[in-house]
């Protein structure tokens, strides 16, 4: 029931890219002495909502024949401008930090998003 909710869908969305950025900032510090390794984000989550702005067609049903394919994965990818190292790598482990701290915050969020869609349903059947 609830995944039929946009809301509950935006917030589940948006904390699976929270997780996915952390194990890609994860992966990063970890490469931080790998010689030639290049540092890797994701996409911040608004690139990810649709494919412009404005009205995006989406599929509710099985006969509809557009919408965005439900399960797209986040893509890590290489930063071609990072600063490298004398030996090839682009990880600053300042900018990694900051970047965990980024996606604390928005997994934090998505849970308050999916918290407040809670208490407004528990309101709207008569529970508090």
């Amino acid at each position: 029931m609830l995944e039929e909710i946009d809301l509950f869908r935006l917030s589940h969305a948006m904390a699976r890219h929270a997780g996915a950025r952390q194990a890609v900032v994860a992966q990063n510090m970890a490469n931080a002495d790998t010689p030639g390794y290049g540092a890797r984000d994701i996409a911040p989550f608004a690139a990810h909502l649709g494919d412009g702005p404005g009205f995006v067609a989406r599929a509710t049903r099985p006969g509809h024949l557009t919408g965005p394919a439900p399960g797209r994965e986040f893509e890590a990818r290489i930063e071609r401008d990072a600063i490298r190292d004398p030996n090839g790598n682009s990880v600053a482990l300042e900018t990694e930090m900051l970047r965990g701290v980024d996606t604390k915050r928005q997994h934090d969020r998505a849970l308050a998003i999916y918290r407040a869609g809670l208490n407004v349903l528990r309101t709207a059947i008569g529970r508090s």
